[in-house]
């Protein structure tokens, strides 16, 4: 059984290999006594993307294809050269292309999830009795494309987090003129308010002590992309420990779910090689 379908695994590893630079079969000074070929990148990528959707440890994942220190060798040559962001920002313009990104309904929320290695962007958890835990702050557009997300640990409150993720708007080209910003709640405060003005950002926050139905607004398209999110386990229960490795795992999954829809989407009004019988 594949980790993710081939319509979708494809068209990820194709653009994948298009930004890795070209490495020899062997090493020109290999160690003494190895003259083993190296491993395919395909194969290490595969492996990444098992880690990501069970979320089992290096160890357990590799086989007589591929060890764990390659695993991970192979995931710091590529971090270092930032390919996942790479990745995600041309599954990003692909999509803004080829369907259309609607900006100017977005929303922000938070989710917290287990981080039982702690790590850079872990703290302690309010929710799960002070257990370590990771904090992400992510922005959709009005479909549930992720657009861009703070990570921080379990124990920052939602709100502080909001300008450093209003800032990945800058990486989107340009904008509509008038932008509605939906929170939750948590962002019910004098700091809120200001914050979105001074950029030109109109919010429909929930009111504090007031209840309403998530489908009363835009904001339960947030909540689904945290629920596909989740969906990846090396997400939904975090071991690694580098900040840089995490937004890596992130940047990959991120894309794997635009890619997703992307390809739903465009299923009705497009033909391609590869396309899925059945609409996804």
């Amino acid at each position: 059984m594949p980790v993710l379908p081939s319509w979708l695994t494809e068209p990820l590893w194709g653009q994948f290999a298009a930004l890795l630079p070209e490495r020899p079969t062997y090493a020109a000074t290999p160690p003494l006594g190895c003259h083993c070929p190296r491993i395919t990148d395909r194969i290490v990528f595969d492996k990444m993307l098992q880690l990501l959707r069970f979320g089992c440890s290096y160890r357990a994942i590799a086989d007589t294809t591929c060890s764990a220190t390659t695993i991970r060798n192979r995931r710091d040559e590529w971090t270092r050269l930032s390919v996942f962001a790479k990745l995600k920002q041309i599954a990003l313009e692909s999509y803004d292309r080829i369907v259309g990104l609607v900006l100017d309904q977005i929303a922000v929320d938070g989710s917290i999830t287990k981080a039982p290695g702690g790590g850079e962007v872990a703290g302690r958890s309010p929710a799960d009795r002070g257990k370590q835990g990771l904090k992400r702050s992510v922005m959709t557009d009005s479909y549930g494309i992720p657009l861009g997300r703070v990570l921080a640990g379990a124990n920052r409150h939602d709100s502080p987090l909001l300008a450093p993720t209003l800032d990945r708007l800058d990486d989107l080209g340009p904008l509509p003129d008038d932008i509605t910003v939906h929170l939750d709640a948590g962002y019910d405060s004098d700091k809120t308010r200001p914050l979105l003005d001074e950029r030109g950002l109109h919010g429909r926050i929930a009111h504090k002590g007031e209840k309403a139905p998530i489908q009363a607004s835009w904001r339960w398209h947030v909540e689904r992309t945290h629920a596909r999110q989740n969906a990846f386990c090396r997400i939904a229960r975090c071991y690694e420990r580098s900040a840089t490795v995490v937004d890596a795992f992130f940047d990959l999954a991120d894309t794997a779910i635009t890619v997703r829809s992307l390809v739903r989407q465009a299923w009705t009004t497009h033909g391609w090689d590869g396309r899925p019988n059945r609409r996804p």
